[in-house]
């Protein structure tokens, strides 16, 4: 598997190349947001590894413009310890997982694993297409419409719909959902999971600031209606 590497400081792009290299992955590392941007978007990548801070386009930049050309391809963002902001902004441009300076490099292949077996997921199954008004997730082809307009969502996004319209009118517990759509080897904050919730919530209803897809029930998760 190919994986874009973008870090500005030459000592941890270095270790970065290291690690993942003797993984087995391809690693190819630039250094600037521009450059970066420009290899991303074409889609040629199974993960993009993507610092925050970067000269030229920031990460935050990089983020918004991949997922706005329609390129899927996971990203992991990469910041600084603390910046609690950064990691919810990160998620709602649609990274997929987000590291915190420092890491170690046991975190750093656990959460490329669990990224890129979430991404080469087989399909959930039958029904394999689902129609709410006028969505239409297909996972088969794992795309989603509205009417005859595919929707930007992201894999991950499609696994976190996924997972709700299979238990479609019941609540599913956030516990439940995040092992089911990141595995029992990744744990995250509730913060987190709502934010890629709300993330996906301003891209299928129709009013995300009053949601009547995704409603959630405090305490306990998130039921899909209709």
């Amino acid at each position: 598997m190919r994986i874009l590497v973008v870090e500005d400081e030459e000592t941890i792009a270095a270790g970065l190349r290291d690690n993942l290299e003797m993984e087995g992955y391809q690693v190819e590392v630039v250094e600037d947001g521009n450059t970066a941007e420009s290899l991303a978007v074409r889609g040629d990548y199974d993960l993009i590894l993507l610092d925050v801070m970067l000269p030229g386009n920031d990460g935050f930049a990089v983020c918004r413009a991949v997922r706005s050309a329609g390129v899927r391809t996971p990203i992991i963002m990469l910041t600084a310890k603390g910046d609690e902001p950064d990691k919810v902004l990160g998620l709602e441009l649609g990274a997929d997982d987000y590291l915190t300076k420092p890491f170690r490099p046991r975190e750093l292949l656990a959460r490329v694993k669990a990224v890129l077996r979430r991404a080469t997921h087989d399909a959930p199954p039958s029904p394999p297409v689902y129609t709410v008004r006028e969505l239409t997730f297909d996972f088969q082809r794992f795309e989603a419409r509205r009417k005859d307009r595919v929707l930007p969502l992201t894999a991950l996004e499609l696994r976190l719909v996924g997972a709700l319209l299979r238990r479609r009118g019941q609540v599913v517990p956030t516990g439940e959902l995040m092992v089911e759509v990141w595995g029992r080897d990744t744990h995250l904050s509730d913060r987190v999971i709502y934010t890629h919730i709300n993330n996906l919530r301003g891209k299928i209803e129709a009013d995300p600031s009053n949601p009547k897809l995704i409603v959630s029930v405090r305490g306990v998760g998130y039921r899909f209606e209709g």
